[in-house]
């Protein structure tokens, strides 16, 4: 098993690794190739907009071989992140990603969620005004990836004088929440099928 080297800042030339890890983790933590019509949709809503916006708060995990294994993305203004992204980022979609009509499918659904970001603020943002996706290949799991991006995030974030960090998972991803929990994250009030975790910076 190749093993898993370090962490490194998000440049530029990475966007297909993101979009790749975040396409094979999808999935509540699997691989969620042929799931839509388009694979492309889960990056481009999920680890894309975040590179572009905020690629200093962006930094991946790469392999013995200096290859992309895992990321963390995040925002520190959840708020300002949506409304950039209902108003400059998701537009740019809308001819190759119509917004459907009625949900009758989980690409809908999914499609129907982008098409809403930002019409609200978001419930978690007064008390914990950050929030990231982080996703880690298989081979990177278990190894201590997952501590080590977030740890550079959050010292990231809390040299911007950032409060709280905040994130959403599926409540499929069981080993996630697991992970979350080891790492000081305090489960909060959750809609159906996900599950909130909060921490204090």
């Amino acid at each position: 098993m190749t093993g898993v080297g370090g962490i490194r800042p998000f440049r530029s030339g990475d966007e297909p690794a993101l979009a790749e890890i975040c396409l094979r983790t999808a999935d509540a933590g699997g691989d969620a190739t042929g799931i839509f019509e388009d694979d492309a949709i889960w990056g481009h809503i999920w680890a894309l907009p975040y590179a572009e916006r905020h690629p200093d708060l962006a930094f991946v995990v790469e392999d013995e071989d200096g290859v992309p294994v895992g990321y963390v993305v995040a925002t520190d203004d959840t708020d300002a992140f949506e409304t950039w992204f209902q108003r400059d980022w998701w537009p740019r979609f809308a001819d190759r990603w119509p917004k459907p009509e009625t949900e009758v499918t989980r690409q809908d659904g999914t499609l129907l969620y982008a098409y809403g970001r930002g019409e609200k603020p978001e419930r978690y943002a007064a008390e914990f005004p950050a929030h990231l996706h982080i996703d880690l290949l298989p081979q990177a799991q278990g190894r201590g990836a997952g501590r080590r991006l977030i740890d550079t995030l959050r010292a990231a974030l809390r040299a911007r004088g950032v409060t709280g960090l905040h994130l959403v998972a599926s409540a499929e991803n069981t080993g996630a929440m697991a992970f979350y929990t080891r790492l000081g994250f305090t489960a909060l009030p959750s809609g159906p099928g996900s599950r909130a975790y909060g921490i204090h910076l």
